[in-house]
C-alpha cells in the first residue's frame, strides 16, 4: 500500500533546496502544500517563506542543528487530497524525511492524517484550520501550530460581546473550514444569549453572493436587537459585495476575522468593524517578531502577513524540538513536543498533550482607514490569551 501511494506521486512538482547531501548527515523536514490550483496559493506561498525565515533565525542562519544540516523538501500538493497523501507517503518511505509539514486546506490536510499514522512519523499541520485536524479521526502522530476553528470563534465571540440582544447570521464555505468554523462559533455563543437565526454556505470558489445576501438580510432585518452577519471565508472576497449591498439601511452591521493584506483592502469598506484576528504584523511585541518584521521588509519591501507568521511558528516548533529531543526517532520527538512550549512571532505557544493542538492567544481588533495605507488597518483593541479562550480538546491522544 505504501508504495502504491508513493508511486501516484509521479509527475508532481517536486522542489528540493540545495544542500548538504543525505551521507553528510542531513536531516530532511518535508513541506508538503498547495502551490498551484487554487486561491489559496498565496497562503501557501507565505507558510513557505515563513518556514525557511523562522529555520535561518532558529539557527543563527547556519540551517543547521546539532551538527546536521537540514534540508527542506518542498511539494506540490496542488490542493488535491490524493496526491497530498501520495506525496506524503513519498517523504515518509523514499525521502527518509524526519517528519512533515502541511497542508494549507483543511480539506486536504485530513486526507493526510491516516499516512501519517501508517508510517508512523510526525505530521505537523500548518495552516490549515479546522478542529477536525485534532478530532476523532486523528491520531498520534499528528501535531498543529495553526489555530484551530475553536480559537477563532472563542475569539470572535469575545470580540462581539454577545447577549440576548445579539442577532446573528453567518456566511461560510461549504468544506471543512467553513463548516467547522461556523460549529465552533455556535458552540463559543452557547450561554451568552445571542441568537444564530441563519447559516449561509457557498461554494468553495463562489463569486456569485446576490441570492445568499438576500436570504442573509432578510433573516436578520426585522430582528429586534443588534444585527450581524458574521463572514468566515478563506481565498474569495465575501466583504466586498456585502458591504456593497448596504446592510446599514437595515441595521446590519458586519464583523468577520482578519485576513491577508491583499484582502484588507476590501475591509477598507467597513471602517469601524470589529473582530477577532491570528496574526497583524504590528499587534504582537515581542523579539521574535520584532526580527521578522524587520527582516520580511528587508527582503521583500513589504510586512509579514498572516501565514508568514505561521510558516515561521511551525519552522520554531521543529527547531525546538530537534534542539532538546535526545535523539529524533518518532517516539522520542513526540515525548518532546507534548508539553512543549516555544516562542512565535505570536509568542508562546504551547502543544497541548491531549490533543497536540498548540494553544495560542489571539487578537481583538478594530478596522481603521488610513488613505495612505493600501489596505484597512486591523488596530488591537487587546491580546486575547489563551486561558480566555474555551478551546475544546479534540482526539484525546493520551488514551
Amino acid at each position: 500500500m505504501k508504495k502504491i501511494l508513493a508511486a501516484m506521486a509521479a509527475g508532481a512538482m517536486l522542489l528540493t533546496l540545495p544542500m548538504a547531501s543525505a551521507q553528510d548527515g542531513t536531516a530532511k523536514i518535508a513541506l508538503i502544500h498547495g502551490l498551484s490550483g487554487s486561491p489559496l496559493e498565496a497562503y501557501s506561498k507565505q507558510t513557505q517563506t515563513g518556514f525557511e525565515m523562522g529555520l535561518e533565525y532558529a539557527t543563527n542562519g547556519t540551517m543547521e542543528i546539532k551538527g546536521r544540516k537540514l534540508e527542506i523538501v518542498k511539494k506540490d500538493s496542488q490542493f488535491k487530497p490524493d496526491i497530498a497523501r501520495a506525496l506524503l507517503a513519498e517523504a515518509f518511505e523514499d525521502e527518509d524525511v524526519v517528519l512533515a509539514v502541511g497542508d494549507t486546506s483543511s480539506g486536504v490536510a485530513l486526507a493526510m492524517l491516516p499516512v501519517a499514522a501508517e508510517y508512523e512519523k510526525i505530521l505537523l499541520v500548518e495552516p490549515a484550520v479546522a478542529d477536525s485536524l485534532t478530532g476523532k479521526d486523528s491520531n498520534r502522530y499528528v501535531f498543529k501550530t495553526s489555530r484551530n476553528s475553536s480559537m477563532d470563534m472563542e475569539a470572535q465571540a469575545i470580540s462581539l460581546k454577545p447577549d440576548q440582544n445579539l442577532y446573528v447570521a453567518t456566511l461560510a464555505q461549504d468544506y471543512a473550514f467553513g463548516k467547522d468554523g461556523i460549529a465552533a462559533f455556535k458552540k463559543a455563543l452557547e450561554g451568552t444569549g445571542a441568537h444564530v437565526v441563519a447559516e449561509e454556505y457557498v461554494p468553495q470558489q463562489t463569486t456569485d453572493f446576490t441570492a445568499t445576501i438576500e436570504r442573509l438580510f432578510n433573516a436578520l432585518k426585522d430582528q429586534p436587537g443588534r444585527k450581524v452577519i458574521f463572514i468566515n471565508v478563506a481565498g474569495i472576497d465575501a466583504m466586498s459585495p456585502l458591504a456593497a449591498a448596504d446592510p446599514g439601511r437595515y441595521g446590519i452591521e458586519l464583523s468577520s476575522g482578519g485576513n491577508i493584506l491583499p484582502a484588507l483592502v476590501g475591509y477598507k469598506k467597513v471602517p469601524g468593524m470589529e473582530g477577532a484576528m491570528y496574526y497583524y504584523y504590528e499587534a504582537p511585541k515581542n523579539p521574535v517578531n520584532d526580527w521578522l518584521v524587520a527582516e520580511h521588509m528587508k527582503r521583500f519591501n513589504t510586512p509579514p502577513d498572516f501565514f508568514t507568521a505561521g510558516g515561521m511558528s511551525a519552522a520554531l516548533a521543529v527547531a525546538k524540538a530537534l534542539e532538546t529531543a535526545s535523539d529524533w526517532e518518532t517516539e522520542t520527538l513526540i515525548e518532546t513536543m507534548e508539553g512543549m512550549t516555544w516562542d512565535t512571532p505570536k509568542g508562546p505557544m504551547t502543544f497541548r498533550k491531549e490533543d497536540h493542538q498548540a494553544l495560542q492567544s489571539m487578537y481583538h481588533f478594530k478596522i481603521k482607514v488610513d488613505d495612505k495605507v493600501e489596505w484597512a488597518i486591523p488596530e488591537l483593541v487587546r491580546e486575547i490569551k489563551p486561558e480566555e479562550m474555551k478551546i475544546p480538546v479534540g482526539r484525546n491522544n493520551q488514551e
